[in-house]
């Protein structure tokens, strides 16, 4: 355990610790009346409003529409069922960034809607409720749908058998098993939109902001140091509140209930009522998930002289139209954020890996604790991690501010509880006497790792490897402070272009986003090829 917590040390808490001691301090003395003076101005409470009722509304709103879907995937056995579980994840691992514009190339100004029906909701709170749901339909739709395909049907047909209606043997019997799951991917999603960054950033406008976008305008733009610490230490208890609870749930779901095999519970549509259930869902996957990512397909290629790839082609210059956004052409962003994940891949496995085998071995309340803390980097401010990194690792033996490790190690630290919440699960399901008997027979623990545990946990290593290498590829939030004006990565061109006024900009914004989210696509795709029901919990 000890390389993990050296590296979550480091990497997360030092950053984050300094940063926040910087904005509370002044002449070396503690200033904690600044909490009060800051949670007590108006725009300051309008921000902390707005960030709580959309993480509802999100969050509401997305499991009023993924929870049928949920059902479909778990009951359901029907043609094409595993590419659509790929389309349908395919927005949980898209940068923000591309998810915020995709929408902004729907219903911004100039978009689909706004072309065919003058309808333009690009600076209202549906854009980004929208959005959210796009973004979190995935996370109701494998936890749930996860639970419920191992739930044992049976129950369900034996309260029938004793007069219960079809609605009230769903309500005593399934929602009651299923309301843990429930409840981890309600907490999740509202998260994630609690922390909402890149789609309230493009979507939202001056006048809407999250507690995230605000902490990104105090310290970058506003140099608020003192400001930008206290919204990070109230985004950072909420989120540690809201990771306590979810734990809970987990734990719960895992002691609760008999699970069955997958493969006995999921059957054909039967009826005319389980097929216009699994045709709606399929059009609530088409309009969410497919409208949106081709609208932004089409916008890469629809230029000023008709469809063509001229976007593209100005990638590879600087300065295209007069444009003067990069030192090299936006085209290199892709190289650029290729190398970068694979290297935070690399380190998120292994760090991830540790951990992940360090909690199977162990138990306990300290360990439970250290399992939150590896959740913690999805919820805590990344503006803030980026730039705790920028003014902690700038002295010997950590001086790291022009180093090119700095962006592959951001990226890793959201990466590192994708590994441990993918693998622990597999981990925890090798037995124990294997371990002992090579234990027995001489094999070193390295050995006994690689002899027993790996090849068990051979494909839940891949996709892991897959999942981090997809969040690291849009990571964006710590990115947007450490990225090199030289080396870009995409989702940081990608905002730097919405950034500028032109049709040329916006064009190759179009561009760049297209790109990512094929790369995103296509790893989701050979995950879905090499993944099992079991392989974790994403």
């Amino acid at each position: 355990m000890a390389v993990p917590v050296v590296f979550f040390a480091v990497f997360f808490a030092y950053p984050v610790t300094a940063i926040v001691g910087r904005g509370l301090k002044a002449g070396g003395d503690w200033q904690f009346g600044r909490i009060g003076d800051v949670l007590s101005r108006p725009d300051i409470l309008d921000v902390l409003w707005f960030t709580t009722w959309q993480a509802l509304a999100s969050t509401a709103l997305t499991l009023l529409i993924a929870l049928p879907g949920a059902y479909v995937f778990a009951r359901f056995d029907f043609p094409g069922k595993q590419v659509l579980r790929a389309v349908v994840t395919v927005p949980f691992v898209l940068p923000t960034v591309v998810v915020g514009t995709a929408f902004l190339a729907l219903l911004g100004r100039g978009g689909l809607l706004d072309e065919l029906w003058g309808v333009r909701l690009d600076t209202t709170v549906w854009a980004i409720l929208l959005a959210h749901v796009f973004f979190n339909y995935a996370v109701v739709v494998r936890t749930v749908g996860g639970l419920w395909s191992q739930l044992d049907p049976r129950q369900g047909e034996a309260a029938r058998v004793l007069g219960a209606g079809r609605f009230a043997a769903f309500r005593r019997v399934t929602l009651p098993a299923l309301a843990p799951a429930v409840a981890a991917a309600a907490l999740m999603v509202f998260l994630f939109t609690f922390t909402s960054f890149g789609v309230v950033q493009i979507l939202g406008g001056p006048a809407y902001s999250t507690l995230e976008v605000e902490i990104y305008r105090q310290t970058a733009q506003l140099l608020d140091l003192p400001t930008a610490a206290v919204l990070t230490l109230v985004q950072f208890a909420a989120v540690g509140g809201i990771l306590a609870v979810h734990a809970a749930t987990v734990r719960r779901r895992e002691r609760a209930l008999k699970l069955v095999d997958p493969a006995q519970t999921s059957r054909r549509p039967r009826g005319a009522g389980q097929w216009a259930l699994l045709g709606g869902v399929l059009l609530t996957a088409l309009l969410l998930i497919l409208l949106p990512l081709g609208v932004l397909v089409e916008r890469s290629f629809d230029g000023p002289g008709g469809y063509g790839f001229g976007y593209y082609e100005a990638l590879q210059s600087v300065g295209a139209g007069g444009s003067s956004t990069f030192l090299v052409p936006p085209l290199e962003a892709v190289g650029n954020s290729l190398r970068y994940a694979l290297v935070a891949t690399l380190i998120a496995l292994v760090v991830g890996g540790l951990a992940a085998a360090a909690l199977t071995r162990r138990a306990g309340r300290l360990v439970r604790g250290f399992d939150a803390l590896l959740m913690l980097p999805l919820g805590v401010s990344a503006v803030t991690v980026g730039f705790g990194f920028l003014i902690t690792l700038d002295k010997p033996p950590l001086d790291l501010r022009t180093s090119w490790i700095l962006v592959p190690l951001a990226q890793a630290l959201v990466g590192v509880p994708f590994v441990v919440r993918t693998m622990l699960p597999v981990l925890r399901a090798v037995d124990e006497r294997l371990r002992e008997a090579a234990a027995v027979l001489g094999a070193s623990p390295l050995r006994a790792w690689r002899e027993v545990d790996l090849p068990l946990v051979r494909r839940a290593v891949l996709v892991a490897a897959g999942f981090a290498f997809a969040v690291s590829l849009g990571e964006f939030g710590a990115t947007v402070f450490i990225a090199r004006p030289d080396n870009p990565t995409l989702p940081v061109a990608v905002a730097r272009l919405l950034g500028r006024s032109g049709e040329l900009n916006y064009g190759q914004a179009m561009a760049l986003s297209t790109i990512l989210m094929l790369v995103c696509a296509v790893s989701l795709l050979l995950l879905e090829r090499i993944r099992t029901d079991r392989s974790g919990e994403f």
